[in-house]
């Protein structure tokens, strides 16, 4: 397995706005940070021309803007939002808000039915689509 098969980093939140996870994993698929907003702060409205943005709230209360429309998301919130439309982050509460953004362009369809499973560490045949592999019962990853 070469060097850069598998990267590690861990979500670090604190006065900076982003950590760029992209970069950290050498992410080419899709791109991830991690935002930090403090109380009061908002990032810019903005739009993509072809990327979809999903936003994971890991730590207080979102004010999300969609096309002028007001949402607050809590703790563990998820949304997703198409290209093209216009939005904008705001931390509504008092506390720090923390949110796992990810973003990418592109149909999974065309690469997300490209899974192989195995049914143990010691198979090292080519593997089999993953809805051949019953999923196991008990925890084993020795």
């Amino acid at each position: 397995m070469d060097d850069q098969a598998v990267t590690f980093a861990k979500l670090a939140p604190s006065n900076s706005r982003f950590q760029r996870l992209r970069a950290e994993l050498g992410l080419s698929g899709f791109g991830m940070n991690l935002i930090t907003l403090q109380p009061g702060q908002r990032g810019r409205i903005h739009a993509h021309e072809r990327q979809e943005e999903v936003y994971l709230v890991l730590e207080g209360q979102l004010g999300l803007g969609v096309e002028g429309e007001h949402h607050t998301l809590g703790r563990y919130d998820v949304v997703r939002i198409a290209p093209h439309v216009r939005r904008q982050l705001a931390n509504v509460s008092p506390e720090p808000v923390v949110i796992l953004a990810m973003g990418a362009s592109g149909t999974h369809l065309d690469s997300g039915k490209d899974g192989r499973a195995w049914e143990s560490w010691d198979d090292h045949g080519p593997g089999r689509p993953t809805a051949d592999v019953p999923m196991p019962d008990d925890i084993d990853l020795a």
